[in-house]
């Protein structure tokens, strides 16, 4: 059976506010069946924990200390493979109905001639795919501009629906009223209030009907990718969302006094930060989760939508399902907002994967605690497009055996993530360069440690006996055994030979020898150095 792959991603989902991830409170029925349909992977890593940096590796299957993309606005260079391109050559499109938060390498483009009206020029601009609807959902505009020039598609949809001004995203979908005054969603003491939008014109339900719109043209195969905003902030969602959670289903912070007490200084930098502030006082996690909390139910009544379409049509039988987020938010956890740094909630993403295939029958509403990393994705979707998985690009792994219920005797002992905090304030306030801004995290089941460029000490956490992470075993001196040991992991995978991506291990191998078959006898004194048929080449009578 010809598959499609629907991959969905939603923007800072937490991979534990899913029902059938354990959250006490939250409704998401439609998730939930989707996981008792298929597999739900329950240690999924992203690659870096922002959106740009973690979406480029997901969408290249690269890591990204390969593709270099390591921020948001940081371009992915031009000539650097995607899923597209991987899945185009497999015969099947690839489509982007929503975000990807890529930036374009123009300066590259430029150099090679390619205008971005051109079909490979549209691509290189597009993170490989073709492009059904592409918005990438912050609008935002502040005293030096706005924080994106680029045409919104969502903006004009709600022009032509009626509602006023230059920028309705900013001031309706994502702002509530104080009677006739605004109440921005930028400003979380807003975040109970209902964003003043109707429900169907909000920016959810606006990219379902667009995806609704390519499946109902679609010829398959197709790769859709339907990438949502939200619950990305700002945290504001409309009626009847606003109110359907209270503070009473807000669970506890996972935070510790001692985590303050003398902190690593790139972590205490952040904690220091204006959302780690915020974040760390309860009247803030008390507004804003039950607002997070609601965008995450309209997400999942949306996913209902598109799973109800695709059985309407038939296009169920014959459609990999794939849901997934670019990272997580620590929404006060770690006394941290955002998504900065590398503890589970901002890096441990949810990820479930559907196959109707009769062969994946046997681990339909089974749980994967394998060590996973965004960048299988692409992997697993060359694997269902029927190709060869090129392994000296893509540097992940299929994840189709675990969906099969094969026996996986050989997969990762550890996860990588990496963050370029470059352009963050925290850089200038401790004082490091450009290029010492950088973090590095390896993880296995129950070691995790990050490393610090700069002259900081590393970071370590025992997750078996302290699974929430609360104590840094980064300077105890028992622990320098196993300090070393991930830092051999780290060393390990830094020597990957990443970069050498025009050539594959086939290749090589089909192309090493002596060099005799091609005329080239290196270290030969006489003929008898060689075969007697390389040397009869090189002998006989001079020509005339």
């Amino acid at each position: 059976m010809q598959k499609n792959i629907l991959f969905i991603m939603y923007d800072q989902l937490r991979h534990d506010y899913l029902g059938c991830a354990g959250h006490p409170t939250i409704r998401t029925p439609h998730m939930d069946a989707l996981a008792a349909r298929g597999v739900r992977f329950s240690n999924a890593y992203v690659q870096s924990p922002v959106c740009g940096a973690s979406r480029m590796s997901t969408y290249t299957g690269r890591y990204v200390h390969s593709h270099g993309a390591a921020y948001n606005g940081f371009p992915l260079r031009v000539g650097e493979m995607t899923l597209g391109d991987h899945l185009r050559s497999a015969g099947m499109g690839c489509w982007l109905i929503g975000k990807t938060h890529m930036k374009a390498d123009a300066a590259g483009m430029a150099r090679l001639g390619l205008t971005p009206d051109s079909v490979i020029g549209a691509r290189q601009a597009e993170c490989g795919f073709d492009v059904w609807e592409r918005d990438d959902g912050l609008w935002a505009s502040g005293p030096h501009g706005p924080y994106d020039d680029k045409r919104s598609p969502y903006n004009e949809y709600l022009k032509h629906q009626g509602y006023a001004g230059d920028n309705p995203w900013a001031d309706f979908a994502n702002a509530g009223a104080d009677g006739d005054d605004l109440a921005s969603g930028w400003f979380m003491q807003n975040a109970a209030r209902p964003a003043n939008i109707r429900d169907q014109d909000s920016e959810t339900p606006w990219l379902t009907r667009r995806a609704l719109a390519f499946l109902d043209q679609a010829q398959g195969p197709w790769c859709a990718h339907v990438s949502f905003i939200k619950p990305h902030w700002p945290y504001i969602v409309p009626a009847p969302y606003h109110d359907m959670y209270t503070p009473q289903d807000v669970v506890p912070a996972l935070r510790d006094a001692r985590e303050k007490d003398d902190p690593h200084p790139v972590y205490g930098a952040f904690m220091d930060s204006r959302v780690g502030q915020s974040f760390a006082r309860d009247e803030v996690r008390d507004v804003v989760i039950p607002a997070y909390m609601g965008l995450i139910t309209q997400c999942d009544d949306q996913l209902g939508v598109l799973l109800a379409h695709l059985k309407a049509t038939g296009q169920d039988k014959d459609t990999v399902i794939v849901l997934t987020s670019d990272h997580g938010d620590y929404l006060g956890d770690h006394w941290m907002g955002e998504k900065d740094l590398f503890h589970d909630p901002s890096v441990r993403v949810p990820l479930i994967i559907c196959d109707p295939s009769p062969a994946a029958d046997a681990t339909r509403g089974t749980i994967c605690d394998a060590l996973v990393e965004s960048i299988d994705l692409a992997a697993t979707f060359i694997d269902i497009a029927g190709a060869q998985v090129p392994r000296h690009i893509v540097e992940g792994r299929s994840l189709c055996p675990f969906l099969t219920g094969e026996t996986v005797t050989q997969w990762r002992d550890y996860v990588i993530s990496e963050y370029d905090y470059s352009k963050s304030p925290m850089r200038a306030a401790l004082g490091v360069s450009i290029r010492d801004a950088r973090l590095f995290r390896v993880a296995d089941k129950r070691w995790k440690l990050i490393h610090a460029e700069g002259g900081f000490r590393p970071m370590l956490f025992d997750r078996k006996e302290d699974p929430q992470e609360f104590v840094d075993l980064g300077a105890s001196d028992s622990h320098r055994d196993v300090i070393a040991q991930m830092y051999a992991h780290l060393a390990n995978w830094a020597r990957r030979p990443s970069q050498r991506v025009t050539i594959s291990d086939a290749q090589i191998e089909a192309g090493t020898g002596t060099g005799d078959e091609v005329g080239i006898l290196v270290g030969a004194y006489t003929p008898e150095d060689v075969a007697p048929d390389v040397a009869a080449v090189y002998q006989g009578k001079i020509p005339d």
